[in-house]
């Protein structure tokens, strides 16, 4: 499982069943045929839906995916998956399957940065309501992680207390390799937890990916390189990384802690 932006239990197999139900009415109402679910669903239930379509019911207690149509709609298939259709009383989407649907994970570590700054331009853009704003959930998230004794989260007060978050672009917000997927000739990014914020808010869920790999000081200040040489603020960048492996808890693992410790100075 991608190291994602989760600060609670996420479903349970009751729950599970439920989307997986409710996927299946949904199915049958649109006349769609379901093939097994993905393996990296966590938060959701998501399946093919015949061979360029693909149908995500979401948990009903995942919040940060309330706006994931919207954005959809607003980037229009312009650096993520085209939305195809929705029925928001049931939490549904159908999608536009990626083919062949790889993810970068599996890219040299600098051509995998280069797709990822590339995408990551082509999502942030000007965007308002419906859109919720960081500012009014970070606060709450960085409380959630102190009670469950999170380390680094007096320093990411700190540093959360001097950003003055910005409010005007519209974040991806679990935005790392395994959510950016090749698309014939381009890739396109799928599982937005849709918010406004800033471009640098986005990055450090792309420095701590892919799966089974540790965040090491020499690799984050190369992709840190990359972002910024192309706009990006390095020293926000810096400090939302520390923020948000607080509260994520990849603070709570020593090596990392460290390098989150290096990259705040």
């Amino acid at each position: 499982m991608a190291k994602m932006d989760a600060p609670d239990d996420g479903p349970s197999p009751d729950d599970m069943r439920r989307m997986a139900q409710r996927a299946a009415e949904v199915a049958a109402d649109w006349g769609l045929e379901l093939g097994p679910p993905f393996a990296l669903s966590r938060y959701s239930f998501v399946a093919p839906a015949g061979a360029d379509a693909v149908l995500k019911v979401a948990w009903e207690h995942d919040d940060e995916s309330d706006h994931e149509a919207d954005a959809l709609q607003l980037w229009g298939g312009d650096g993520a998956v085209r939305l195809l259709r929705r029925d928001a009383p049931r939490r549904a989407l159908l999608v536009e399957r990626a083919d062949p649907g790889t993810d970068i994970s599996g890219l040299p570590d600098d051509e995998a940065t280069a797709v990822a700054v590339e995408t990551g331009h082509r999502l942030w853009r000007p965007a308002g309501a419906p859109f919720r704003w960081i500012g009014d959930h970070v606060p709450v998230w960085l409380d959630h992680a102190e009670r469950d004794g999170a380390g680094l989260i007096a320093l990411a007060r700190e540093l959360y207390a001097e950003l003055e978050p910005r409010r005007a672009t519209l974040v991806h917000g679990d935005f790392h390799h395994h959510n950016i997927l090749r698309h014939g000739d381009r890739y396109v990014a799928i599982d937005t937890k849709a918010m406004l914020g800033e471009p640098e808010f986005d990055v450090p869920s792309f420095l701590w990916n892919p799966l089974d790999s540790a965040m090491t000081a020499e690799r984050t200040e190369r992709r840190i390189a990359a972002f910024a040489a192309t706009g990006l603020d390095e020293a926000r960048i810096r400090a939302w990384t520390l923020i948000r492996g607080a509260y994520l808890g990849i603070a709570d693992d020593p090596q990392q802690a460290d390098v989150l410790r290096h990259l705040a100075g």
